[in-house]
Protein backbone atom coordinates (compact mmCIF):
# COMPACT_ATOMS: atom_id res chain seq x y z
CA UNK A 1 0.00 0.00 0.00
CA UNK A 2 1.38 3.26 -1.26
CA UNK A 3 1.62 6.45 1.37
CA UNK A 4 -0.66 8.39 -0.13
CA UNK A 5 -3.42 5.57 -0.39
CA UNK A 6 -2.85 4.79 3.38
CA UNK A 7 -3.64 8.29 4.27
CA UNK A 8 -6.85 8.29 2.03
CA UNK A 9 -7.75 5.04 4.11
CA UNK A 10 -7.25 6.64 7.57
CA UNK A 11 -9.18 9.72 6.23
CA UNK A 12 -12.14 7.47 5.78
CA UNK A 13 -12.00 5.36 8.41
CA UNK A 14 -14.25 7.26 10.54
CA UNK A 15 -16.70 7.78 8.06
CA UNK A 16 -16.72 3.92 7.46
CA UNK A 17 -17.57 3.12 11.17
CA UNK A 18 -20.23 5.58 11.42
CA UNK A 19 -21.79 4.27 9.04
CA UNK A 20 -20.89 0.64 10.13
CA UNK A 21 -22.91 1.57 13.25
CA UNK A 22 -25.50 3.41 11.90
CA UNK A 23 -26.13 0.26 9.26
CA UNK A 24 -26.17 -2.24 11.69
CA UNK A 25 -28.10 -0.89 14.14
CA UNK A 26 -30.97 0.90 11.33
CA UNK A 27 -31.27 -2.93 10.34
CA UNK A 28 -31.24 -4.36 13.66
CA UNK A 29 -34.58 -2.01 14.53
CA UNK A 30 -36.32 -2.87 11.15
CA UNK A 31 -38.87 -4.87 13.25
CA UNK A 32 -40.72 -2.20 14.92
CA UNK A 33 -42.43 -0.21 12.18
CA UNK A 34 -43.19 -3.48 10.05
CA UNK A 35 -44.90 -5.12 13.30
CA UNK A 36 -48.60 -4.08 11.28
CA UNK A 37 -47.05 -5.22 7.68
CA UNK A 38 -46.37 -8.55 9.73
CA UNK A 39 -49.59 -9.05 11.40
CA UNK A 40 -51.67 -8.46 8.19
CA UNK A 41 -49.34 -10.25 5.53
CA UNK A 42 -48.25 -13.39 7.50
CA UNK A 43 -51.42 -13.30 9.64
CA UNK A 44 -50.10 -13.83 12.94
CA UNK A 45 -51.17 -12.25 16.35
CA UNK A 46 -49.50 -8.99 17.31
CA UNK A 47 -48.55 -10.88 20.76
CA UNK A 48 -46.60 -13.37 17.98
CA UNK A 49 -45.54 -10.70 15.88
CA UNK A 50 -43.20 -8.98 19.02
CA UNK A 51 -40.92 -11.95 18.57
CA UNK A 52 -39.73 -10.08 15.35
CA UNK A 53 -38.15 -7.46 17.51
CA UNK A 54 -37.59 -9.72 20.82
CA UNK A 55 -35.28 -12.35 18.45
CA UNK A 56 -33.17 -9.64 17.33
CA UNK A 57 -32.84 -8.14 20.61
CA UNK A 58 -31.27 -11.42 22.10
CA UNK A 59 -29.05 -12.61 19.25
CA UNK A 60 -27.42 -9.33 19.54
CA UNK A 61 -27.21 -9.20 23.49
CA UNK A 62 -25.51 -12.67 22.88
CA UNK A 63 -23.25 -12.03 20.04
CA UNK A 64 -22.55 -8.78 21.00
CA UNK A 65 -20.15 -10.59 24.15
CA UNK A 66 -18.50 -12.86 21.95
CA UNK A 67 -17.80 -10.52 18.66
CA UNK A 68 -16.39 -8.08 21.77
CA UNK A 69 -13.92 -10.35 22.89
CA UNK A 70 -13.14 -11.61 19.19
CA UNK A 71 -12.63 -7.85 18.09
CA UNK A 72 -9.80 -7.53 21.49
CA UNK A 73 -7.80 -10.19 19.33
CA UNK A 74 -5.71 -10.79 15.99
CA UNK A 75 -8.93 -11.26 13.54
CA UNK A 76 -10.88 -7.55 13.85
CA UNK A 77 -10.96 -7.47 10.24
CA UNK A 78 -12.37 -10.98 9.50
CA UNK A 79 -14.96 -10.61 13.14
CA UNK A 80 -16.37 -7.20 11.34
CA UNK A 81 -16.73 -8.70 7.95
CA UNK A 82 -18.23 -11.47 8.81
CA UNK A 83 -20.78 -10.46 11.16
CA UNK A 84 -21.89 -7.97 8.37
CA UNK A 85 -22.25 -11.17 5.80
CA UNK A 86 -24.17 -12.58 8.47
CA UNK A 87 -26.87 -9.47 8.89
CA UNK A 88 -26.73 -9.12 5.08
CA UNK A 89 -28.01 -13.12 4.87
CA UNK A 90 -30.24 -12.00 7.35
CA UNK A 91 -31.93 -9.66 5.65
CA UNK A 92 -31.92 -11.92 2.52
CA UNK A 93 -33.84 -14.72 4.43
CA UNK A 94 -36.41 -12.30 5.58
CA UNK A 95 -37.14 -10.74 2.58
CA UNK A 96 -38.33 -14.27 0.75
CA UNK A 97 -41.39 -15.66 0.78
CA UNK A 98 -40.96 -18.40 3.46
CA UNK A 99 -43.29 -17.65 6.21
CA UNK A 100 -43.27 -16.07 9.55
CA UNK A 101 -40.82 -18.82 11.04
CA UNK A 102 -38.16 -17.73 8.40
CA UNK A 103 -38.36 -14.19 8.91
CA UNK A 104 -37.56 -14.89 12.43
CA UNK A 105 -34.46 -16.71 11.70
CA UNK A 106 -33.83 -14.11 9.12
CA UNK A 107 -34.10 -11.33 12.44
CA UNK A 108 -31.82 -13.43 14.30
CA UNK A 109 -29.17 -13.30 12.13
CA UNK A 110 -30.04 -9.51 11.73
CA UNK A 111 -29.88 -8.96 15.31
CA UNK A 112 -26.09 -10.39 15.30
CA UNK A 113 -25.10 -6.90 13.78
CA UNK A 114 -26.19 -4.94 17.10
CA UNK A 115 -22.98 -6.10 18.68
CA UNK A 116 -21.00 -4.42 15.70
CA UNK A 117 -20.87 -0.71 17.36
CA UNK A 118 -18.12 -2.27 20.30
CA UNK A 119 -15.76 -3.62 17.58
CA UNK A 120 -16.61 -0.07 15.80
CA UNK A 121 -15.15 2.00 18.33
CA UNK A 122 -12.00 -0.79 19.12
CA UNK A 123 -11.20 -0.20 15.60
CA UNK A 124 -11.27 3.91 16.20
CA UNK A 125 -9.37 3.68 19.25
CA UNK A 126 -6.56 1.68 17.50
CA UNK A 127 -7.03 3.28 13.98
CA UNK A 128 -7.27 6.99 14.48
CA UNK A 129 -4.77 9.37 15.29
CA UNK A 130 -5.62 10.37 18.92
CA UNK A 131 -6.33 14.14 17.93
CA UNK A 132 -9.38 12.84 16.43
CA UNK A 133 -9.89 9.53 18.66
CA UNK A 134 -11.99 11.26 21.26
CA UNK A 135 -14.44 12.78 18.72
CA UNK A 136 -14.55 9.98 16.27
CA UNK A 137 -15.58 7.12 19.24
CA UNK A 138 -18.22 9.64 20.51
CA UNK A 139 -19.56 10.35 16.99
CA UNK A 140 -19.78 5.95 16.74
CA UNK A 141 -21.27 6.16 20.50
CA UNK A 142 -24.35 8.04 19.48
CA UNK A 143 -24.73 5.85 16.13
CA UNK A 144 -27.06 3.29 18.33
CA UNK A 145 -29.18 6.35 18.82
CA UNK A 146 -28.69 7.43 15.35
CA UNK A 147 -29.54 4.44 13.95
CA UNK A 148 -32.93 3.80 15.69
CA UNK A 149 -34.07 7.35 14.67
CA UNK A 150 -32.97 6.49 10.71
CA UNK A 151 -34.23 2.86 11.01
CA UNK A 152 -37.86 3.55 12.01
CA UNK A 153 -38.59 6.62 9.08
CA UNK A 154 -36.91 4.47 6.12
CA UNK A 155 -38.36 1.58 6.93
CA UNK A 156 -41.96 2.67 7.11
CA UNK A 157 -41.66 4.88 4.23
CA UNK A 158 -40.09 1.83 2.08
CA UNK A 159 -42.88 -0.69 3.49
CA UNK A 160 -45.71 2.01 2.56
CA UNK A 161 -44.64 1.95 -1.21
CA UNK A 162 -43.06 -1.64 -1.26
CA UNK A 163 -44.32 -3.97 0.92
CA UNK A 164 -42.31 -5.92 4.05
CA UNK A 165 -40.05 -7.71 1.78
CA UNK A 166 -38.84 -4.59 0.23
CA UNK A 167 -37.53 -3.37 3.60
CA UNK A 168 -35.76 -6.56 3.83
CA UNK A 169 -34.41 -6.07 0.49
CA UNK A 170 -33.08 -2.56 1.01
CA UNK A 171 -31.64 -3.83 4.08
CA UNK A 172 -29.30 -7.01 2.22
CA UNK A 173 -28.30 -3.97 -0.09
CA UNK A 174 -27.14 -1.41 2.59
CA UNK A 175 -24.90 -4.20 4.90
CA UNK A 176 -23.33 -5.30 1.19
CA UNK A 177 -22.62 -1.37 0.58
CA UNK A 178 -21.26 -1.54 3.85
CA UNK A 179 -19.25 -4.55 3.67
CA UNK A 180 -17.49 -3.20 0.65
CA UNK A 181 -16.41 0.26 2.40
CA UNK A 182 -15.56 -1.74 5.35
CA UNK A 183 -13.10 -4.34 3.88
CA UNK A 184 -11.35 -1.23 2.05
CA UNK A 185 -11.10 0.95 5.47
CA UNK A 186 -10.79 -0.88 8.16
CA UNK A 187 -7.13 -0.99 9.38
CA UNK A 188 -5.17 -3.93 9.32
CA UNK A 189 -5.74 -6.48 12.33
CA UNK A 190 -3.52 -5.43 16.01
CA UNK A 191 -0.79 -7.70 16.36
CA UNK A 192 -1.85 -9.37 19.43
CA UNK A 193 -1.23 -12.97 21.22
CA UNK A 194 -3.97 -15.18 20.26
CA UNK A 195 -6.35 -15.94 23.40
CA UNK A 196 -8.38 -18.68 24.22
CA UNK A 197 -11.93 -18.41 23.48
CA UNK A 198 -13.80 -18.58 26.94
CA UNK A 199 -16.53 -20.89 25.83
CA UNK A 200 -17.80 -21.86 29.33
CA UNK A 201 -18.07 -17.80 30.14
CA UNK A 202 -20.05 -17.48 27.00
CA UNK A 203 -22.72 -19.92 27.57
CA UNK A 204 -23.41 -18.62 30.89
CA UNK A 205 -23.85 -15.50 30.21
CA UNK A 206 -25.60 -16.01 26.92
CA UNK A 207 -27.85 -18.23 29.10
CA UNK A 208 -28.38 -14.65 31.65
CA UNK A 209 -29.03 -12.65 28.95
CA UNK A 210 -31.78 -14.77 26.80
CA UNK A 211 -33.26 -15.55 30.63
CA UNK A 212 -33.29 -11.89 31.54
CA UNK A 213 -34.61 -10.74 28.00
CA UNK A 214 -37.24 -13.21 27.87
CA UNK A 215 -38.41 -12.11 31.00
CA UNK A 216 -38.56 -8.77 30.23
CA UNK A 217 -40.20 -8.80 26.76
CA UNK A 218 -42.55 -11.58 27.21
CA UNK A 219 -44.06 -10.21 30.55
CA UNK A 220 -46.39 -8.42 29.40
CA UNK A 221 -48.11 -11.68 27.43
CA UNK A 222 -46.80 -13.97 29.82
CA UNK A 223 -48.12 -12.41 32.90
CA UNK A 224 -45.93 -10.50 35.93
CA UNK A 225 -47.05 -13.88 38.02
CA UNK A 226 -46.85 -16.88 35.86
CA UNK A 227 -44.74 -19.63 36.50
CA UNK A 228 -42.49 -18.70 33.35
CA UNK A 229 -41.50 -15.28 34.31
CA UNK A 230 -40.80 -16.80 37.50
CA UNK A 231 -38.23 -19.62 36.13
CA UNK A 232 -36.55 -17.07 33.78
CA UNK A 233 -35.95 -14.80 36.55
CA UNK A 234 -34.64 -17.63 38.82
CA UNK A 235 -32.50 -18.37 35.37
CA UNK A 236 -31.07 -14.95 34.88
CA UNK A 237 -29.91 -15.23 38.69
CA UNK A 238 -28.26 -18.45 38.88
CA UNK A 239 -26.85 -17.96 35.46
CA UNK A 240 -25.19 -14.55 36.62
CA UNK A 241 -23.80 -15.76 39.60
CA UNK A 242 -22.16 -18.83 37.73
CA UNK A 243 -20.52 -16.51 35.16
CA UNK A 244 -19.16 -14.17 37.54
CA UNK A 245 -17.62 -16.82 39.60
CA UNK A 246 -16.49 -18.51 36.76
CA UNK A 247 -14.67 -15.28 35.37
CA UNK A 248 -13.42 -14.12 38.58
CA UNK A 249 -11.39 -17.57 38.43
CA UNK A 250 -10.35 -17.96 34.15
CA UNK A 251 -7.20 -16.99 33.22
CA UNK A 252 -8.70 -15.59 29.93
CA UNK A 253 -12.26 -14.77 30.72
CA UNK A 254 -14.71 -13.47 28.11
CA UNK A 255 -15.29 -10.48 30.35
CA UNK A 256 -12.65 -9.10 32.85
CA UNK A 257 -15.26 -8.11 35.69
CA UNK A 258 -12.63 -6.91 37.79
CA UNK A 259 -12.14 -3.81 35.38
CA UNK A 260 -15.85 -3.69 35.93
CA UNK A 261 -15.05 -2.11 39.61
CA UNK A 262 -13.16 1.35 37.72
CA UNK A 263 -15.34 4.12 39.01
CA UNK A 264 -15.36 5.31 35.98
CA UNK A 265 -16.53 2.00 34.11
CA UNK A 266 -19.00 1.45 36.75
CA UNK A 267 -20.58 4.72 36.14
CA UNK A 268 -21.03 3.85 32.23
CA UNK A 269 -22.19 0.47 32.67
CA UNK A 270 -24.74 1.89 35.65
CA UNK A 271 -26.17 4.66 33.69
CA UNK A 272 -26.60 3.06 30.17
CA UNK A 273 -29.44 0.43 32.08
CA UNK A 274 -31.11 3.17 33.84
CA UNK A 275 -31.28 5.82 31.10
CA UNK A 276 -31.84 3.04 28.73
CA UNK A 277 -35.27 1.95 30.23
CA UNK A 278 -36.09 5.33 31.53
CA UNK A 279 -36.28 7.24 27.49
CA UNK A 280 -35.64 4.23 25.03
CA UNK A 281 -39.66 3.44 25.50
CA UNK A 282 -40.41 7.16 24.31
CA UNK A 283 -39.08 5.72 20.44
CA UNK A 284 -42.39 3.25 20.38
CA UNK A 285 -44.40 5.65 22.75
CA UNK A 286 -44.68 8.29 20.49
CA UNK A 287 -45.10 5.95 17.00
CA UNK A 288 -48.28 4.60 18.83
CA UNK A 289 -49.45 7.61 20.27
CA UNK A 290 -49.59 9.06 16.51
CA UNK A 291 -50.25 5.94 14.62
CA UNK A 292 -53.51 6.27 17.03
CA UNK A 293 -56.98 7.53 14.93
CA UNK A 294 -58.29 10.78 15.99
CA UNK A 295 -61.54 9.21 16.54
CA UNK A 296 -60.62 7.99 19.84
CA UNK A 297 -60.06 11.50 21.17
CA UNK A 298 -56.48 11.58 21.02
CA UNK A 299 -53.38 10.69 18.44
CA UNK A 300 -53.05 12.19 15.12
CA UNK A 301 -54.20 9.26 12.95
CA UNK A 302 -50.87 9.11 11.40
CA UNK A 303 -49.85 6.11 8.94
CA UNK A 304 -47.09 3.87 9.53
CA UNK A 305 -44.39 6.23 7.33
CA UNK A 306 -45.42 9.73 8.79
CA UNK A 307 -45.40 8.16 12.03
CA UNK A 308 -41.48 7.35 12.15
CA UNK A 309 -40.74 10.34 10.40
CA UNK A 310 -41.49 11.42 14.16
CA UNK A 311 -38.23 10.11 15.14
CA UNK A 312 -35.96 12.19 12.57
CA UNK A 313 -35.40 14.95 14.80
CA UNK A 314 -34.25 11.97 18.07
CA UNK A 315 -31.20 11.23 15.05
CA UNK A 316 -30.41 15.00 14.07
CA UNK A 317 -30.37 15.45 17.82
CA UNK A 318 -27.81 12.36 19.06
CA UNK A 319 -25.61 13.72 15.86
CA UNK A 320 -25.59 17.06 17.03
CA UNK A 321 -24.69 16.35 20.95
CA UNK A 322 -21.62 13.93 19.92
CA UNK A 323 -19.99 17.41 18.08
CA UNK A 324 -20.79 19.37 21.32
CA UNK A 325 -19.87 16.15 24.03
CA UNK A 326 -16.35 16.50 22.74
CA UNK A 327 -15.57 19.82 23.71
CA UNK A 328 -17.85 19.54 26.95
CA UNK A 329 -15.48 16.48 28.06
CA UNK A 330 -12.93 18.94 28.08
CA UNK A 331 -13.89 21.14 30.54
CA UNK A 332 -16.23 18.82 32.53
CA UNK A 333 -16.07 15.76 34.69
CA UNK A 334 -17.57 13.38 32.38
CA UNK A 335 -20.08 11.75 35.31
CA UNK A 336 -21.09 15.50 35.73
CA UNK A 337 -22.05 15.39 32.21
CA UNK A 338 -24.04 12.10 32.53
CA UNK A 339 -26.13 13.47 35.08
CA UNK A 340 -26.51 16.74 33.12
CA UNK A 341 -27.71 14.74 30.17
CA UNK A 342 -30.02 12.78 32.10
CA UNK A 343 -31.52 15.85 33.05
CA UNK A 344 -32.06 17.00 29.58
CA UNK A 345 -34.10 13.75 29.04
CA UNK A 346 -36.02 14.25 32.64
CA UNK A 347 -37.12 17.67 30.38
CA UNK A 348 -38.16 15.54 27.01
CA UNK A 349 -40.17 13.42 28.90
CA UNK A 350 -42.06 15.96 30.69
CA UNK A 351 -42.59 17.53 27.10
CA UNK A 352 -43.92 14.61 26.08
CA UNK A 353 -46.30 13.98 29.19
CA UNK A 354 -47.53 17.34 29.22
CA UNK A 355 -47.85 18.90 25.56
CA UNK A 356 -47.62 15.81 23.52
CA UNK A 357 -50.85 17.04 21.70
CA UNK A 358 -48.96 19.77 19.88
CA UNK A 359 -46.98 19.07 16.76
CA UNK A 360 -44.04 21.03 17.69
CA UNK A 361 -43.66 20.40 21.27
CA UNK A 362 -43.92 16.45 20.60
CA UNK A 363 -41.08 17.11 17.85
CA UNK A 364 -39.07 18.97 20.19
CA UNK A 365 -39.29 16.51 23.19
CA UNK A 366 -37.79 14.21 20.32
CA UNK A 367 -34.88 16.40 19.47
CA UNK A 368 -34.14 16.90 23.28
CA UNK A 369 -34.48 13.28 23.86
CA UNK A 370 -31.84 12.35 21.35
CA UNK A 371 -29.61 15.23 22.33
CA UNK A 372 -29.66 14.00 26.11
CA UNK A 373 -29.31 10.17 24.73
CA UNK A 374 -26.35 11.29 22.44
CA UNK A 375 -24.37 13.02 25.18
CA UNK A 376 -24.80 10.06 27.50
CA UNK A 377 -23.34 7.57 24.15
CA UNK A 378 -20.81 10.01 23.04
CA UNK A 379 -19.37 9.88 27.45
CA UNK A 380 -19.82 6.16 28.13
CA UNK A 381 -17.45 4.86 25.69
CA UNK A 382 -14.63 7.79 27.24
CA UNK A 383 -16.05 7.01 30.48
CA UNK A 384 -14.92 2.41 29.76
CA UNK A 385 -11.97 3.39 27.95
CA UNK A 386 -10.09 5.71 30.89
CA UNK A 387 -10.45 2.58 33.12
CA UNK A 388 -9.60 -0.56 30.52
CA UNK A 389 -6.28 -1.40 28.79
CA UNK A 390 -6.87 -1.06 24.93
CA UNK A 391 -6.65 -4.97 24.51
CA UNK A 392 -9.75 -5.06 26.41
CA UNK A 393 -11.71 -2.62 24.76
CA UNK A 394 -13.62 -4.48 22.86
CA UNK A 395 -14.97 -6.69 25.85
CA UNK A 396 -15.62 -3.96 27.84
CA UNK A 397 -18.03 -2.16 25.47
CA UNK A 398 -19.59 -4.94 24.06
CA UNK A 399 -20.68 -6.25 28.42
CA UNK A 400 -21.81 -2.18 28.26
CA UNK A 401 -24.07 -2.86 25.04
CA UNK A 402 -25.11 -6.29 26.96
CA UNK A 403 -26.19 -3.65 29.18
CA UNK A 404 -27.90 -1.09 27.00
CA UNK A 405 -30.22 -4.07 25.68
CA UNK A 406 -31.52 -4.74 29.03
CA UNK A 407 -32.34 -1.42 29.91
CA UNK A 408 -34.03 -0.88 26.89
CA UNK A 409 -35.96 -4.15 27.55
CA UNK A 410 -37.18 -3.17 31.04
CA UNK A 411 -38.29 -0.17 29.72
CA UNK A 412 -39.57 -1.32 27.13
CA UNK A 413 -41.44 -4.22 28.88
CA UNK A 414 -43.33 -1.61 31.89
CA UNK A 415 -44.27 0.62 29.51
CA UNK A 416 -46.02 -2.13 27.48
CA UNK A 417 -47.56 -3.52 30.43
CA UNK A 418 -48.79 0.22 31.58
CA UNK A 419 -50.02 0.44 27.92
CA UNK A 420 -51.58 -2.96 28.50
CA UNK A 421 -53.19 -1.85 32.20
CA UNK A 422 -54.90 1.39 30.66
CA UNK A 423 -56.82 -1.04 27.75
CA UNK A 424 -60.30 -1.45 28.32
CA UNK A 425 -61.38 -5.11 27.53
CA UNK A 426 -63.37 -4.58 24.74
CA UNK A 427 -60.79 -2.18 22.90
CA UNK A 428 -57.48 -2.52 21.20
CA UNK A 429 -56.36 1.21 21.81
CA UNK A 430 -54.81 2.25 25.21
CA UNK A 431 -56.34 5.12 26.93
CA UNK A 432 -54.53 8.50 27.19
CA UNK A 433 -53.83 7.96 30.76
CA UNK A 434 -51.59 4.52 29.58
CA UNK A 435 -49.52 7.36 28.14
CA UNK A 436 -48.96 9.22 30.86
CA UNK A 437 -48.43 6.13 33.29
CA UNK A 438 -45.26 5.18 30.94
CA UNK A 439 -43.89 8.68 30.85
CA UNK A 440 -43.93 8.78 34.82
CA UNK A 441 -41.97 5.66 34.93
CA UNK A 442 -39.39 7.07 32.42
CA UNK A 443 -39.14 10.25 34.19
CA UNK A 444 -38.55 7.78 37.40
CA UNK A 445 -35.87 5.70 35.97
CA UNK A 446 -34.03 9.17 34.62
CA UNK A 447 -34.45 11.04 38.22
CA UNK A 448 -32.52 7.38 39.94
CA UNK A 449 -30.11 7.90 37.28
CA UNK A 450 -29.32 11.32 37.87
CA UNK A 451 -28.92 10.94 41.20
CA UNK A 452 -26.44 7.91 40.28
CA UNK A 453 -24.53 9.96 38.22
CA UNK A 454 -23.74 12.75 41.19
CA UNK A 455 -23.19 9.74 43.92
CA UNK A 456 -20.49 8.30 40.87
CA UNK A 457 -18.98 11.55 40.23
CA UNK A 458 -18.20 12.55 43.95
CA UNK A 459 -17.38 8.76 44.58
CA UNK A 460 -14.65 9.48 41.21
CA UNK A 461 -13.58 12.87 43.03
CA UNK A 462 -12.67 11.44 46.05
CA UNK A 463 -10.70 8.40 44.52
CA UNK A 464 -9.12 10.86 42.34
CA UNK A 465 -7.91 13.01 45.47
CA UNK A 466 -7.03 9.90 47.74
CA UNK A 467 -4.64 8.38 44.61
CA UNK A 468 -3.02 12.32 44.73
CA UNK A 469 -2.26 12.25 47.89
CA UNK A 470 0.13 9.45 48.01
CA UNK A 471 0.72 9.44 43.88
CA UNK A 472 -0.44 6.13 43.19
CA UNK A 473 -1.14 4.60 40.12
CA UNK A 474 -2.68 1.75 39.46
CA UNK A 475 -1.50 -1.11 37.03
CA UNK A 476 -3.97 -2.77 34.59
CA UNK A 477 -3.44 -6.47 33.79
CA UNK A 478 -0.73 -6.06 30.90
CA UNK A 479 1.10 -3.71 32.72
CA UNK A 480 -0.37 -0.32 31.73
CA UNK A 481 -0.43 2.24 34.62
CA UNK A 482 -3.65 3.96 34.64
CA UNK A 483 -4.46 6.96 36.71
CA UNK A 484 -7.40 8.55 37.73
CA UNK A 485 -6.13 11.59 36.22
CA UNK A 486 -6.20 10.86 33.03
CA UNK A 487 -7.85 12.18 30.14
CA UNK A 488 -11.11 9.95 28.76
CA UNK A 489 -9.04 8.64 25.93
CA UNK A 490 -5.65 7.99 26.01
Amino acid sequence: MTRTDAKVRQAVLLPALVLLGVVSTAVGSLGAPLLPTIVTDLHVSLATSQWALTISLVAGAVAAPLLGRLGDGRRRRETILCALAVVASGCVLSALPLGFEWLLVGRALQGVGLGLVPLAITAARDGLPKRKQASGIALIGVTTAAGLGIGYPVAGLITAYGGLSAAFWFGAALTVVTIAVAAWALPPNPDRQPRRLDAVGLALLGVAIVALLLACSQGPQWGWTSPALASAVVVTVIATCAWIWWELRHSTPLVDVRLLRHPSVLAADVMVVLVGAGIYPLLSLVVRYTRTPTNVGYGYGYSAALAGVMLVPYSVGSFLASRLAVRAMRRFSLEALTAASSAVLIASMVLFLTTRAHLVLLLMSMGLAGFGIGVVFAVNPAQIHRGVPPHETGSANSFYQVLRYVGYSVGSALSATLLATHTPDSADIPTENGYAAAAWTGIIALAVAVAAALLLNLNTKKRKGVDAEHGTSRPTPDGELLTPALAPLR
